[in-house]
């Protein structure tokens, strides 16, 4: 993913992760981050509905958000309010009166990647100032 992405993704605010086990990967997971929004949750949830047996959500602070099992069912939500509202947003796609929004996801590894790249830049800033 380009670095525009990326920045657009830390731009929008409230960073989380997903974790997403995959059908078949005996327990693998892979991670990304996102915007967390009752919105693009229910995308996530719908993009991988039926190639994920869970997904796990939670904040930037690794604190529980929801839960979704395979077939794009919100298992666990502790918030009532966000779940009401992901299921608001997340109804239209499983009835199939809508496609899920594309959402502006990136691998954990990608916004890591970023990170360091930019503390790099930082150092060596820091450095031609001594």
């Amino acid at each position: 993913m380009d670095r525009e992405k990326l920045y657009r993704i830390m731009d929008q605010g409230n960073l989380g992760y997903a974790c997403i086990f995959k059908t078949g990967e005996n327990g693998m997971h892979t991670d990304y981050m996102f915007n967390i929004t009752s919105e693009n949750i229910a995308s996530l949830i719908a993009t991988f509905a039926n190639e994920a047996d869970r997904i796990i959500v939670t904040d930037i602070c690794d604190q529980f958000v929801c839960e979704s099992v395979y077939g794009g069912i919100l298992s666990n939500c502790l918030d009532q309010e966000l779940c009401r509202d992901i299921l608001k947003h997340l109804l239209p796609y499983q009835m199939g009166e809508q496609d899920p929004d594309d959402l502006l996801i990136a691998t954990k590894e990608e916004m890591e990647e970023l990170w360091h790249e930019e503390e790099v830049e930082v150092m060596r800033a820091e450095l031609r100032m001594l």
